[in-house]
Formats: structure tokens, C-alpha cells, sequence
């Protein structure tokens, strides 16, 4: 979203509302106007009324338009005063959560009241409008709903009391665990009570009905199978394309790559590594963080991410997260050359870093669809990634199909198959440049636009209007 980001739904919304714009569907987006957030060019429109409890909460309502949508904010204390989304940092979430986004939902309701703009299709993402769809429901409206889920492992769970502000008695199936671990579950809600349930890889809607990735919701995904689809996320083929980026000017195609030879070059500068052309560059841009494999890499003596340096190769990684691996990968940084690792979170280097590299390293337990592999593709470098969710949906293995394949691939995620498939990748690289190339032609050609995402679900929206409510 262009105007706020914590993940890949900012991605997801930012990207798919104008894509539906353009094949006629009229597109808002209703978001907190958070206090990071620029006010220039928003417009105020009226103020709301919203019960919560004991007291009425005033919201002014501001908008902006953007590629053809309307970015409807709601302008409150409790979003405009913080620092952060969520909390202050990624470890430190906010006391008062349950309450923002129970704000946020109803404010939904009553924003459509207010305009008039009584929407067809309510389309909710992840827990924070989970409650969405049970309040449509409950105060009569007709709108259909769609929720989608774009890491079941976040579900907004809190004290039963955080309840108590919605204002209706809560239904039981609307909390999770039992005795003192019963718990408030938002995103449980909106799987129970949307019309339809979404899932950003085909992949992933299979995985999160077992019990390995289910997160205790198995079950409910089970018995709504009939109502569950998977649509892979697109990208913005506008903003990653390496013939226009506009954080570096050596540009290339998938028929000239020579640019991407001179930003290799340029990169290895810029992070501190030797400018060696001939030495593969494998990239990892990643929240550090036990979900994206780093325990895998990091475990042991000596552990995986050793066992690769020790390769002909250069690993660069760009990212923020768990402390624990922070320090072991400084540690490791202190002792091997061919090692940079940067705790940053910069857009710029994203891109530097992914039009520069040879190999990106995603060696995820689990990846409801991921980007970065698609991003990668699209700037012709090879995945090297754990066969799951959309990971599994986007990256054939090279050795398994030389005329289709565009990365590299393993099955079980452990420290050794990760070294193993490296070992795979840098065999490959070896080869030559002409087969090299030749892949990257069949990753840069491959169509990762919205155009076709966005037309599975205006597809699921005619559906449901088809139907009766």
C-alpha cells in the first residue's frame, strides 16, 4: 500500500485495488490513517460516530485518491499518536490492539452508512478486520464478505474482555483455546462468518487444512473447504522492473543482461564485498526470523550458512529481526569476507540488491506465498527455496525441467538439504553463462503482473453476487 507497510498485505492491497480499478470495479480502501503517515493531499470529509461500550468515539474521515482509488483514513488518537502499526517495533505490540482494530471494523459499518457507498463485495484482510464480517452480519447488512488470509500463524488473539467494546454478546466460536488459555480470536471470526475465504497461493489453502500448518484452525478450514481458494499474489511490474528501476541506472532486459553484470559489480562495492564477476552472488532479503528458516541456517557447529561460505560463492543479506540471530550473523561477518550482512530495512537496497544478485536464498518453513521469489524472477535471479505455499507455486527446479525451470529447489527443510541445494545452484553457475542467462530469460519472462490474479477474484466477486444472500 503506498501509504502504509508492515508486510506483504500493504503489497497485496496496494497492488491489486488499482488492477481492479482498471478492469471497472469501483475501488476504496479503508485504512487508520496512522501517525507515520503524510497528510498531505488528504481531504477531510465528515466525522463519525462510533459506539464502543461505555463512550462514543469520534473519527474524522479523510481521503486521498491514488490510481484511481479512494484511500478512505480514519483519523483517531489511537492510530495518529503511535509511532508504529502494531507497536513501536515488530517486538513490542501495542496494549491497546484488540481496541484499535475493534474500532477500526466498526467504523467500517458506519462509514458505509455515512457515504452511502453500501459495497457489493467487503473485501477484509487478516485478523485486523476480522471482525468485519460477523458485524455485516449481525446489523443486517448485504454486502457479501471475503477474507483473506495471508499468514494464518497471525490471528489477533486477546483477553476475552477485549470483547466487551463490539458491543454484542460474542458468540462462543469466536474464541480459541480452553480454561485460562481461552482467548479472543479475531481472524478466527472472519473465517467463520465470511462468505468467502481466500488465501494467497494454491499451495497454502492445502497446507493450512493440516494440523503442521493449521495453527488450530484446521478444523474450521476443513468444514469451509467448499468456500476456500487460492489466488497467487502478483507484483508491481511497475515499480520492480529492471529495465526502468529507479534505484540504478544500469538497466537490462531479459535479452540484454549485461547491465545486470555492471550492478553486480556496483553492489559488491556498496555492501563491501571484492568485486568479483566471476563469483556468485547469492542474496537473502528477509525478516530474521525462525519462520524463514534461519534456525536451519544458523544451527549448529559448523552450521549451514558456514558450511556455504566455504564455497566459492558470496552471500549478501539485507533485513531486521530476532536478536539471537542478529548477533550470530555479525559473528559470522567478523570472520568470513565473503559475508556481508546489513540490519537494515531500505527499499533501496531491496532493489539494488535483487537486480544485482545470481541466487536468492528463501529457505522459509513456511511461505503462504512470498515475493521476494518473484521479484527475483522478475530481475533474473534464480530462487533457491524450501518447497512450500507459493515458494512451491512459482520455482521450478532446473534440474527437474531444463526447458521450464527457473530456480532451485528442496523438499525437507533441514541444514543439509539447504547446503545441498545450494551446492546444486552454484554447480549449475559453474556451467557457464549461456545456460545461466537461459534461465534467467525463462524467470524474466514469466508473467508475475496482477492482471490475471485480479481477474480470479473479480471472478470469485461475480460468484457471489450471483448468488442470494
Amino acid at each position: 500500500m503506498p501509504f502504509s507497510k508492515s508486510g506483504g498485505l500493504a503489497d497485496v492491497v496496494g497492488s491489486l485495488s488499482p488492477a481492479l480499478v482498471s478492469s471497472g470495479v469501483e475501488t476504496r480502501v479503508l485504512m487508520p490513517l496512522y501517525g507515520f503517515i503524510n497528510e498531505k493531499g488528504f481531504k477531510y470529509k465528515y466525522t463519525l460516530t462510533v459506539s464502543m461500550l461505555d463512550k462514543d468515539e469520534k473519527i474524522d474521515i479523510v481521503s486521498i485518491k491514488h490510481k484511481g482509488v479512494e484511500y478512505v483514513a480514519l483519523k483517531h488518537p489511537v492510530f495518529t499518536e503511535r509511532k508504529g502499526i502494531y507497536g513501536d517495533t515488530s517486538f513490542t505490540p501495542y496494549g491497546d490492539n484488540a481496541y484499535r482494530y475493534l474500532l477500526m471494523s466498526k467504523a467500517v459499518l458506519q462509514y458505509m452508512k455515512k457515504s452511502r457507498f453500501m459495497a457489493d463485495i467487503v473485501h477484509c484482510h487478516d485478523w485486523t478486520s476480522g471482525l468485519v464480517p460477523f458485524l455485516l452480519k449481525k446489523e443486517g447488512f448485504l454486502s457479501y464478505s471475503i477474507f483473506t488470509i495471508h499468514n494464518l500463524a497471525y490471528q489477533g488473539t486477546f483477553s476475552r474482555f477485549d470483547a466487551l467494546p463490539l458491543g454484542f454478546e460474542t458468540e462462543e466460536e469466536m474464541f480459541s483455546g480452553e480454561g485460562i488459555d481461552r482467548r479472543f480470536n479475531m481472524l478466527k471470526a472472519g473465517l467463520i462468518y465470511s462468505d468467502m475465504i481466500t488465501t494467497v497461493s494454491e499451495s497454502y489453502v492445502d497446507e493450512i487444512q493440516d494440523k503442521e500448518q493449521g495453527c488450530g484452525l484446521e478444523d474450521i478450514l476443513r468444514a469451509r473447504k467448499d468456500c476456500l481458494a487460492g489466488i497467487l499474489n502478483g507484483i508491481d511490474t511497475d515499480e520492480w522492473s529492471p529495465e526502468t528501476d529507479k534505484y540504478f541506472k544500469t538497466h537490462f532486459t531479459s535479452k540484454d543482461q549485461s547491465g545486470k553484470k555492471k550492478l553486480k559489480a556496483k553492489v559488491q562495492e556498496k555492501f563491501g564485498l571484492n568485486k568479483e564477476a566471476d563469483t556468485p552472488l547469492i542474496a537473502m532479503i528477509s525478516r530474521i526470523a525462525e519462520q524463514k528458516g534461519f534456525h536451519e541456517l544458523l544451527h549448529g557447529t559448523p552450521c549451514a550458512l558456514e558450511k556455504i561460505l566455504n564455497m566459492k560463492c558470496q552471500v549478501l543479506l539485507i533485513g531486521t529481526g530476532d536478536k539471537e540471530y542478529v548477533d550470530k550473523l555479525n559473528e559470522l561477518a567478523a570472520r568470513y569476507k565473503n559475508l556481508s550482512v546489513n540490519i537494515i530495512f531500505s527499499q533501496e537496497a531491496s532493489h539494488l540488491v535483487e537486480g544485482a544478485a545470481d541466487f536468492f536464498l528463501m529457505p522459509s518453513r513456511y511461505e503462504p506465498c512470498g515475493l521476494n521469489q518473484m521479484y527475483s524472477l522478475r530481475y533474473g535471479t534464480l530462487p533457491i527455496v524450501h518447497e512450500t505455499g507459493g515458494l512451491k507455486d512459482t520455482v521450478i527446479d532446473i534440474d527437474s525441467d531444463v526447458y521450464k525451470g527457473n530456480g532451485f529447489s528442496f523438499k525437507v527443510l533441514n541444514s543439509d538439504e539447504i547446503v545441498n541445494c545450494v551446492k546444486r545452484a552454484l554447480s549449475f553457475y559453474n556451467k557457464g553463462s549461456k545456460a545461466v542467462e537461459e534461465a534467467r530469460r525463462v524467470g524474466m519472462e514469466t508473467d508475475f503482473s496482477w492482471n490475471e490474479s485480479a481477474q480470479k477474484y473479480i471472478k470469485i466477486y461475480k460468484k457471489l453476487l450471483g448468488g442470494t444472500k
